[in-house]
């Protein structure tokens, strides 16, 4: 098997195709990049920024260069001593455009009858397919039969072989499938979907047969040597995880296979499954954590309250045709006890046998809650891996976390967003250095070869936004103050939306006002608090709009006031957090574009387009220059981070195969984590604002292991074990034997 020393994640997409991925090849060899890891290449839903709704499985998007354009993209990789990993969607199908997508096309003109009805998780005894689509209950009206299709404005469906004859409502009535009023969707639908996305439907690769047809394209990438690895979106979403990726290993076996497994804090990975690892949300909390000071908790205790009342409220108003479906597998009267339950787990979902423990939490918790609820029957049921019940049950409870917590209660339990991430715990104050280590050598010895990040697609603000943000846990006095004033000046009629506000303002800042605006509405409408998706409030996005203003106005002076003072201590948190995690047990990855500051915010903020001219340019001149960058504005000190980090992570494998954290002693030693990974050895500053207000690092001392060593980033014999000496041109170290 070939494990990367690092990847690097690009979003291929139609206006960045897979030539002009293929021309970033020198760039990422410079770099240090072991393996370019790409966004989802099936041929998915026109005009997809993402290529998660995949349409055909059988064949590479001809709108990014098709199968060939893959073969040269592999080519010029290997020719640059590269390889390739892939993301594969195998969850979900995208339905929102019903003609682009052959498969389901078939299934709704055919019904049950179709060759492809075995592909999709339909319940086919539920009557026929419900499309929720329409604009109101009486839209029906509006339906027109032309081209031999039925058509609602620009929705095409087909028609039934002799069935088109008669008034478009009458042909409707013929279909195997009913369009409904797009409200109605979360209560009728009869197919199961990716979360509440009724755009994606979800497939049934349990089935074999269904498996072969949709990964024979990937399967031969890897049969011609073309990729090297895949990466596994969503593989909760499957009736059975472990028996999908033990066909997907057998089928793969020298890949390397990583799953995009959110995992709560102190989960394990179930070591049953034959895979690498997870995709890196983990050891994103671990590292972020080191950074934040945990002395500013203010000791809120309600975020498992919060979290578990919008699991509630997700289960009851989303997911009640998923409810529905439960209820018919065993007592529609059960319908509220599986709600209850379900919004009790701790965890995304089990995977029985594995897993009883994490049941038997949640079912203890809803006795508790819910004393009136009878959950007796329900226990046989739902701890039988064969039991209907306890599949598809096992498959709603992550779409509950998911939705719940994920995307509600993280933009409603506002306060100190840095922690409200994928697969973190909002209210746990900071890392400490010993837990960290302890983490760190738990995953070199279980899962060495699995992925570490520190930003993704669908991180809900990039790196440096975090590491900006960890500097006010520094500074809650002054942050208290300064945000209360900003409150009185410019008031929004929503308390925790405020704080999700200014924090956002000062972590991103830079940032021009139609991206804020763009992901403030984003981020209320997910809240569902004071306005939504689905009911938007103009009364409240108008004033979030009207405050904006203000920020870029009379406010604005008093912004980049506080910006410029938190900046340089958030640079400092950026290059050690960046540093760690390049260094740390695992294989790292590099979202595009984050070599050098980024101030992302959610999707599709962080999918924005990457110019990697300047980044090809930047790194020339660095590898030219003699003199060191500064740590400024231009980002180049993170830039020099990130290539000597991945350089030597590529060239000198052996420094990395263990792990020992090195001590320190002295007024400062609270300040700086370190760690020898048998011959590399890590130095980060960390909680910059309180070594300062110390007077800087005095005495304070290394343990150094014995032996001379050499500074990767300035070049420079390390002296001594002094830090005041060994940190005084950066405020981390890459240590190498001399």
């Amino acid at each position: 098997m070939s494990v990367p020393a690092s990847t690097y994640r690009v979003q291929v997409r139609p206006d960045f195709d897979l030539d002009t991925t293929a021309e970033l090849a020198g760039y990422l060899h410079d770099l240090g990049v072991g393996h370019l890891y790409t966004a989802p290449l099936l041929t998915a839903t026109p005009g997809s920024p993402h290529g998660y709704d995949v349409v055909d499985p059988r064949q590479v998007d001809p709108r990014l260069g098709g199968a060939p354009a893959l073969d040269r993209l592999a080519g010029t990789l290997r020719t640059h001593g590269l390889g390739l990993v892939v993301d594969i969607v195998p969850n979900h199908m995208g339905l929102f455009q019903p003609a682009a997508n052959p498969m389901w096309w078939d299934v709704l003109a055919n019904g049950r009858g179709s060759r492809y009805a075995d592909w999709f998780d339909v319940d086919w005894d539920a009557g026929p397919l419900v499309v929720p689509v329409l604009g109101s209950p009486s839209a029906v009206g509006d339906l027109r039969v032309e081209d031999g299709e039925l058509r609602y404005f620009e929705h095409r469906f087909p028609i039934a072989a002799g069935t088109g004859d008669g008034a478009p409502q009458e042909v409707h009535e013929r279909q195997h499938y009913r369009l409904v009023y797009w409200r109605e969707g979360d209560e009728r639908l009869n197919y199961r979907r990716f979360f509440a996305v009724t755009e994606l439907a979800g497939l049934r690769v349990e089935d074999p047969a269904v498996f072969e047809a949709t990964h024979a394209e990937i399967l031969r990438w890897v049969r011609e040597g073309l990729v090297d690895g895949i990466r596994v979106d969503h593989p909760d979403g499957l009736r059975d995880p472990g028996g999908y990726l033990a066909r997907l290993r057998e089928r793969a076996p020298d890949v390397w296979l990583v799953v995009e497994k959110i995992l709560e804090r102190g989960e394990p990975l179930p070591p049953q499954w034959p895979v690498d690892g997870t995709t890196g949300y983990d050891a994103l909390a671990e590292v972020c954590g080191l950074f934040v000071d945990p002395a500013a908790d203010n000791g809120d205790t309600s975020w498992p309250e919060e979290a578990h009342a919008q699991k509630l409220d997700v289960t009851r108003r989303l997911f009640r045709a998923e409810l529905h479906r439960l209820g018919r597998l065993g007592d529609p009267a059960w319908e509220e006890a599986l709600a209850e339950l379900a919004a009790c787990y701790d965890v995304y979902r089990t995977y029985l046998p594995y897993g009883l423990a994490d049941f038997d939490h949640a079912i203890t918790e809803a006795r508790r809650r819910r004393p009136d609820l009878d959950f007796d029957a329900l226990v046989p049921r739902l701890t039988d891996p064969a039991d209907e019940l306890a599949a598809r049950f096992q498959q709603l409870t992550g779409a509950v976390m998911a939705k719940g917590v994920e995307d509600t209660a993280m933009y409603r339990w506002n306060r100190f967003v840095a922690l409200n991430e994928v697969g973190g715990d909002p209210s746990r104050f900071g890392v400490p250095p010993e837990e960290f280590h302890a983490a760190a050598e738990r995953r070199l010895a279980e899962w060495p070869a699995g992925m570490t990040t520190l930003s993704t697609h669908d991180t809900k603000r990039d790196e440096d936004v975090r590491a900006r943000l960890a500097v006010l846990s520094e500074l809650p006095g002054e942050w208290a103050s300064v945000s209360a004033r900003w409150r009185a000046a410019a008031p929004l009629p929503d308390p925790s939306f405020e704080d999700l506000f200014w924090q956002t303002i000062v972590g991103a800042w830079p940032i021009s006002r139609d991206r804020l605006h763009a992901y403030f509405v984003k981020a209320a409408r997910e809240a569902n608090r004071s306005t939504s998706w689905s009911d938007p409030s103009e009364a409240f996005e108008a004033a979030v709009a009207a405050v904006l203003d203000r920020v870029f106005t009379d406010l604005r002076g008093e912004v980049e006031e506080i910006a410029a003072r938190i900046t340089p201590f958030g640079w400092s948190n950026s290059l050690g957090q960046k540093l760690v995690q390049l260094t740390m047990p695992g294989i790292p990855d590099v979202y595009q574009g984050t070599e050098l500051w980024e101030n992302s915010l959610v999707d599709p903020d962080n999918r924005r387009p990457v110019d990697f001219g300047e980044l090809r340019d930047m790194l020339a001149a660095l590898d030219a220059g003699t003199v060191r960058p500064p740590v400024d504005v231009s980002g180049a000190a993170k830039l020099l981070v990130v290539s000597r980090a991945l350089r030597l992570r590529r060239s000198r494998p052996s420094l990395f195969q263990r792990y020992q954290p090195v001590r320190a002693t002295g007024e400062g030693a609270s300040h700086v984590v370190a760690f020898d990974r048998g011959g590399a050895l890590t130095v980060a500053t960390r909680l910059p604002v309180g070594l300062a207000a110390r007077g800087g690092w005095g005495r304070t001392e290394l343990k150094l292991p014995g032996g001379d060593w050499t500074d990767v980033l300035t070049g420079r014999p390390v002296a001594g074990p002094g830090l005041a000496e060994l940190l005084a041109t950066y405020p981390v170290a890459l240590l190498v034997r001399r």
